[in-house]
């Protein structure tokens, strides 16, 4: 299905493009660490390299294997990054001669525990747009307000597909049994492709079908939309511009228990922040939608077997957003907090209301 954007505003042009000046990411800490323990925690900024290829870097270096070497998450390599490693602490020693020119050391100190995948609370952003001129920059101002208000959908970034964006094929196929993958992680990560292809196809429709409630009266949803009149009046009455539908599994947010949509007190708790709407990752053992929302859903619950599946959150709050614009350079600037797992490039192209392909961008999650 096709990207759709919510901001009301039409297409913005500007020249994006990942460089370690234009595109720089903090990775914030899930707990602070402890200052004690057999494991040395690295506080490192690289430059122009993946985390797989700077975790290589550190193994070599050290002589152990890139699995002793822990990290919470993948970090992009056409950028300027920090983010936190962790190495058996017996290990620290023979950093002491350590170069490289893409990596720097920027501080050291001791856990009790290896640093593990998902051991972040999110990302610090600053990301600089260029050939922007002085409308445009008006109108990404009021999308950062849009979106500071209202939040933004979570779409997987494209970074997800592969430079094709068809790897999600190569997922459906081996669910199939028509294509063979020997490699395990590359087995995984086409299956997680094409789960990712699923449920920015539910969340790009559900949008889909909010702008048509915001857009038309409701006698005139009966001829676009199957959903009962009752539901269709209260899905009018919400403020939000993505509308909930009765038999959504929720998310207290920005972490918490799943639960179902049944009240209208959850309304208000949306607009709060308090809580959002997830996702299906399809898959065995995941929680379902109910109701009216699971007839939606089920059109892109297409995996019912060899792995399992999960919920993620479809709509997610940045934080700390702010914008220059740098009228002399014509430059605009942005900074903005993302949750975990969460894609800057996906807040570019709402703003952008286009794709920003891979020719432009190349970055990891």
């Amino acid at each position: 299905m096709e990207r759709q954007y919510y901001l009301p505003h039409s297409v913005i042009e500007f020249h994006f493009r990942q460089s370690a000046r234009d595109f720089v990411v903090d990775e914030i800490p899930l707990y602070p660490f402890s200052g004690e323990g057999e494991h040395l925690v690295l506080h490192v900024r690289k430059k122009n390299l993946s985390t797989w290829q700077m975790v290589d870097i550190f193994s070599n270096h050290l002589g152990i294997k890139s699995r002793d070497i822990g990290y919470a998450g993948l970090k992009d390599k056409n950028a300027q990054t920090k983010q936190y490693i962790s190495i058996p602490k017996k290990y620290e020693p023979m950093l002491e001669n350590f170069e490289h020119e893409g990596i720097k050391i920027l501080e050291k100190q001791y856990h009790n525990n290896k640093i593990r995948i998902g051991h972040l609370k999110g990302n610090r952003f600053f990301v600089r747009l260029k050939k922007v001129n002085p409308t445009s920059a008006m109108k990404i101002q009021e999308a950062l307000k849009a979106i500071k208000k209202n939040g933004m959908p979570n779409y997987f970034g494209f970074q997800r597909f592969g430079l094709d964006g068809e790897n999600y094929k190569k997922g459906q196929a081996i669910l199939d049994g028509t294509l063979k993958e020997k490699n395990r992680k590359l087995n995984q990560f086409y299956i997680n492709s094409y789960q990712s292809y699923l449920f920015n196809a539910w969340l790009a429709r559900r949008i889909e079908i909010s702008k048509l409630v915001e857009s038309f009266k409701v006698e005139e949803l009966a001829n676009v939309l199957t959903l009962p009149k009752e539901e269709m009046v209260l899905m009018k009455a919400q403020k939000h511009p993505f509308k909930l539908i009765h038999g959504d599994v929720l998310m207290h947010y920005p972490y918490g228990k799943l639960f179902h949509y049944e009240s209208e007190d959850e309304i208000e708790r949306f607009n709060k922040h308090d809580i959002s709407v997830s996702g299906l990752l399809s898959g065995k053992r995941a929680t379902r939608a109910v109701g009216l929302a699971q007839e939606i859903e089920q059109e892109f619950d297409t995996i019912t077997s060899g792995i399992d599946g999960a919920r993620r959150y479809g709509w997610v709050y940045p934080e700390e957003v702010e914008g220059q614009y740098k009228e002399n350079e014509a430059w605009f600037e942005l900074h903005f907090t993302l949750p975990k797992g969460c894609y800057a490039t996906v807040l570019i192209e709402e703003i952008a209301k286009r794709e920003i392909n891979s020719d432009e961008s190349q970055e990891e999650e």
